[in-house]
């Protein structure tokens, strides 16, 4: 496999399919993560592709015992001292700089919850387009075999939708997202379209393409977002925390763009996506929850 991996990403629907060829996991409000285990240590990616391997390096140390070769699909979360689930807390962690993300780890260590495996040492190696039932039993195998106790786990997963459903109205308070219903004999398929991945969530959100923003791309004060249909909207000011887990991966463009409302932008060239709460008029307020 060569470095960035593009990632799976599920589709949002309004209920869980049914058949007997779904498995269902449950979705956590964490930090999307490729763990790849190199032939002289751990190198940690994103989902936009960057390296995070400073701002997680208790998870990169729990990646050393795993074999050479291997690669993981899953999310870094926090919790908090009553075992919730905290996206802030791993937010914050992720717009760290290495010191402050070294202290933040002896305060609130992070777990590292596998849903995948994409590859695994040689002479196996690249396992994307076995069906996700052999991968899954692959990860599972895999992770029984690091010492105990360690941050890396694998997520919970079932095959019966009456469980799923359980789950999905019973862990919300626990930081549990939603869940995502994966098809049995799919192979790993990168992006979002053609995947085999279906999601349903509690937070009433979309995701969006980062068009650009404003103020600095050092310290960004709003993004201009492309919307379903295309509309792009100005958010509401990003929180500090926000701005400076955004503003590294903002690559500016010459020149100035506007949108349907007429308000000014500096355009960008990457593709990010952030995850918002959007109305549907035209002037609804836009506010970004998440860098995804």
């Amino acid at each position: 496999m060569d470095w960035p991996a593009s990632v799976a990403l599920a589709q949002s629907v309004p209920e869980l399919p049914t058949g007997t060829d779904w498995s269902y996991e449950v979705k956590l409000d964490g930090h999307r993560m490729i763990m790849w285990r190199t032939g002289d240590g751990v190198r940690l990616q994103a989902r936009s592709g960057r390296d995070v391997t400073a701002a997680w390096g208790d998870l990169a140390l729990a990646g050393l015992y795993l074999p050479a070769g291997t690669v993981l699909d899953g999310e870094a979360v926090i919790t908090t001292e009553d075992g919730r689930i905290s996206f802030e807390a791993a937010q914050a962690r992720a717009a760290s700089s290495p010191t402050r993300a070294r202290r933040l780890a002896t305060q609130r260590p992070a777990h590292y919850i596998a849903f995948d495996a994409l590859q695994l040492p040689s002479p196996t190696g690249d396992i994307r387009a076995r069906p996700y039932s052999e991968r899954r039993t692959a990860l599972l195998i895999l992770l029984a075999e690091l010492p105990e106790p360690t941050p890396i786990q694998a997520v919970s997963a079932t095959t019966d939708r009456d469980t799923a459903l359980t789950w999905y109205t019973t862990l919300h308070h626990q930081g549990i997202e939603g869940i995502v219903a994966k098809r049995a004999t799919a192979p790993y398929r990168a992006g979002r379209t053609g995947t085999s991945w279906l999601k349903i969530r509690h937070a009433d959100t979309i995701d969006a393409t980062v068009a650009g923003f404003t103020g600095t791309a050092r310290q960004p004060r709003a993004l201009a977002v492309r919307l379903p249909g295309g509309r792009v909207a100005l958010s509401q000011r990003l929180t500090t925390v926000l701005a400076a887990s955004v503003a590294p991966c903002l690559v500016p463009q010459p020149g100035r763009a506007y949108t349907q409302g007429g308000d000014a932008y500096t355009p960008v060239s990457e593709e990010i996506i952030v995850e918002v709460v959007a109305g549907t008029t035209r002037h609804a307020v836009v506010t970004v929850v998440r860098l995804r």
